[in-house]
């Protein structure tokens, strides 16, 4: 707050004295002055506000009979400790009408007219933020971060800011990307998918997400018909309804999206690779027939390839963009997975006027990712750190796996199917009238803590009785004991039936 910018309207009504207090009860009240922390001295308040100090030391007194602020001989005026105990107050020291309607921001808006959009109101996945307490953390998506190579990634940090790379994170690229970075994409993650891609054919993102959000507004019209797998990524899903789009849900089997039931939409979204969030990895002979399709329609496919890195189980499949002969996919790809989520780095390739586009798109939005960031995962590709960890991960997620697996055919017989992909999660189907939330809320007292699947459907009410359990941030160790207590839990739902 020491820096913070306070005024007073000296042509106002009230005095002086009466908008310094009425400023600094805001920000109290607002948290901008938390409790305990010092307020500018008066000297430098009346400098700032062009007041004699007499004024400021007035109102600062007043402040402190009324229980707002505490003074501290030799050492100035702190916030109270609980400055919401002040009060209430005595009515001659009651703040403004204007004061407490800052604090409990109130508005006169009318809000729900005015906001053309409310995302907030569609179904969204939620997740706890400390799903660190748990003892069986059974979530999608979190990452273990023991297993992360820190000293490799710190060194990559000394490096990007030496003099030699001081430019590359410093300057206003304003819509260009690290090209070393570009570079490092181009020769070690696009061909483990098989992909090969001009420089002018990819874009750095904000994570896949970005991505996901940029190829939405630039490709799909109101009133677009737009296929989505069912069960599929409900955050695709409320994107392309903000857009208005016409979304047409697509049955997703063992062998990935149904490419039979697809008509006349003029767009697809699919993740192939590890379907989102059943884990089944769509076919070659699928992949082609989609291919075909796009062709017959004269569609567009966004492919999201997340978690292709994690593939330590079946043999290498192909990116849909590696098999696409007439330019229809946009490849959406991300490091954040097998780095660390809170990276947030994210790429598409996709023809030339595609990424054009895209390009002038992110710059209205946020110009281009943080350089620094860009520099560093640069370094980190180049360097190997990327390859180590994708083989560590391979290591322990594939350990982590045969528990998992072993686990559920123990205590969840017939309930899923084991990725043939590998992944990180295994997605559970529990039988008619089963209630995963009702198993959800059953387990959080024993620690373990699973993601009921309903939101993953286009009609969730029907789907009550799937999960998804989630095994990259959990120990070892503990899954066989968290699936254990998971399926006495099971068990009593089930025998609540009879």
């Amino acid at each position: 707050m020491r820096y913070s910018l306070f005024h007073v309207e000296r042509d106002q009504a009230t005095t002086l004295q009466s908008q310094i207090r009425e400023m600094l009860v805001s920000a109290m009240l607002a948290g901008q002055l938390p409790a305990k922390a010092p307020v500018p001295s008066t000297r430098a308040m009346a400098g700032r506000l062009g007041v004699s100090r007499n004024t400021v030391m007035l109102a600062y007194q007043a402040l402190a009979t009324d229980g707002f602020l505490v003074a501290r001989e030799r050492s100035g005026f702190y916030v109270a400790e609980d400055v919401r105990a002040a009060f209430p107050i005595k009515p001659e020291r009651r703040p403004s009408a204007t004061v407490l309607a800052t604090a409990q921001e109130t508005s006169n808006v009318d809000w729900d007219a005015r906001l053309r959009l409310a995302p907030s109101r569609q179904p969204n996945i939620t997740k706890p933020e400390n799903w660190h307490d748990y003892k069986y953390p059974f979530i999608y998506g979190q990452v273990d971060s023991s297993l992360f190579p820190i000293g490799a990634w710190r060194d990559c940090m000394r490096q990007s800011m030496s003099l030699k790379w001081l430019d590359a994170w410093t300057d206003d690229r304003f819509a260009a990307d690290d090209p070393m970075l570009i570079e490092q994409i181009r020769q070690r993650v696009l061909p483990r998918r098989g992909v090969m891609a001009q420089p002018d054919e990819l874009l750095v993102t904000m994570g896949a997400q970005n991505a996901l959000f940029l190829l939405n507004h630039l490709l799909v019209r109101e009133g677009a018909k737009v296929a989505v797998e069912d069960p599929g990524y409900p955050d695709m899903r409320n994107m392309f309804a903000l857009r208005g789009a016409e979304l047409r849900p697509v049955p997703v089997d063992s062998q990935g999206m149904r490419v039979e039931a697809l008509t006349d939409e003029s767009l697809a979204f699919v993740t192939p690779s590890h379907q989102f969030p059943t884990s089944v990895t769509m076919t070659i002979e699928r992949r082609r027939a989609l291919l075909d399709w796009a062709d017959r329609a004269d569609a567009l496919i966004i492919e999201d390839d997340y978690e292709y890195e994690t593939n330590y189980r079946g043999e290498p499949t192909p990116a849909l963009k590696s098999l696409d002969r007439s330019g229809r996919v946009m490849h959406v790809g991300s490091l954040s997975k097998s780095m660390m989520p809170g990276l947030r780095m994210g790429f598409v390739a996709a023809p030339a006027p595609v990424i054009r586009e895209l390009r002038a798109m992110r710059r209205l939005i946020l110009r281009h990712p943080p350089g620094n960031n860009q520099r560093v995962v640069a370094l980190f590709l180049a360097q190997g750190g990327h390859d180590a960890l994708i083989k560590r991960l391979h290591k322990v997620y594939l350990r982590r796996w045969e528990a998992m697996n072993l686990a559920l055919a123990d205590h969840f017989p017939g309930w899923s199917r084991s990725p043939a992909f590998g992944g990180s999660s295994f997605w559970l189907q529990g039988p008619d009238g089963f209630d995963a939330h009702q198993l959800a809320a059953d387990v959080e007292a024993d620690g373990v803590l699973i993601e009921p699947g309903d939101i993953f459907w286009s009609d969730p009410q029907s789907h009550s009785s799937s999960f998804r359990l989630g095994f990259s941030s959990i120990p070892e160790e503990r899954i066989a004991e968290g699936i254990k207590l998971l399926a006495k839990a099971a068990q009593r739902q089930l025998d609540s039936f009879d």
